[in-house]
């Protein structure tokens, strides 16, 4: 079973930073929460994340959720052939339950994502797991999965294609994408990267990459 992570993914609750700024408080109250307790979101917060660290990579929950549903809409998730987690700019990790299937729509995508950051856990009425959120770098998620290959893709990375790359994934291999809007993965996440790969002189979002190279995998397998 191979695994897929969105890594330093554009996904955190509005910092204490930035929770008094106007912009926000005016966000929060329109949708009847505290500030603490909603999505950090550059749609809505603008003006109140300009010129904070990491500006480019935050700020981008829209990205994540396209990349989450097409991770988990295709016969490779669906038959339980990978597992998929999200990683986020700040060292959280979300874990999926089994065949796990998120919101399409944002806003109730938003709602649950603002309710497992606050709660650490959504479960069934029977107790089985959804989603859970842990405090974990990459590297000790990396430790955990024990792939026999990391696969990364920037428009840093080795020039190849989607169908060449396909072939040569072992059945416990780790593919990597950013979850983020714009930049580079950080040096902590390269770090754990054996094969950094480029499929163009464009940087594509995540959901695009996602959407070919899984394709192109599971040709390799259901094909």
């Amino acid at each position: 079973m191979i695994s897929l992570i969105l890594s330093e993914s554009s996904l955190e609750l509005v910092p204490t930073e930035l929770k008094h700024h106007p912009s926000i408080i005016a966000h929060a109250r329109k949708l009847g929460k505290h500030p603490s307790e909603i999505l950090l979101d550059n749609s809505w917060h603008f003006a109140a994340m300009k010129g904070i660290e990491n500006e480019l990579k935050r700020g981008r929950p829209d990205l994540v959720h396209f990349s989450i549903l097409e991770a988990t809409t295709i016969p490779l998730y669906l038959q339980n052939k990978m597992k998929l987690f999200v990683h986020t700019l700040d060292d959280k990790v979300i874990f999926f339950g089994k065949n796990v299937h998120i919101p399409k729509s944002y806003h109730r995508f938003e709602g649950v994502i603002e309710k497992l950051f606050q709660e650490k856990k959504i479960t069934t009425k029977d107790d089985d797991l959804l989603l859970k959120i842990e405090e974990k770098t990459f590297s000790q998620l990396i430790g955990e999965i024990n792939p026999s290959k990391v696969i990364g893709f920037s428009t840093q990375g080795t020039k190849s294609t989607y169908e060449k790359i396909a072939k040569e994934i072992p059945d416990d291999a780790c593919i990597v994408l950013g979850g983020f809007q714009k930049g580079h993965f950080s040096n902590s996440v390269e770090n754990q990267i054996t094969d950094l790969y480029s499929v163009g002189d464009e940087s594509f979002e995540g959901h695009v990459v996602i959407a070919r190279m899984l394709y192109e995998y599971e040709k390799t397998i259901f094909m």
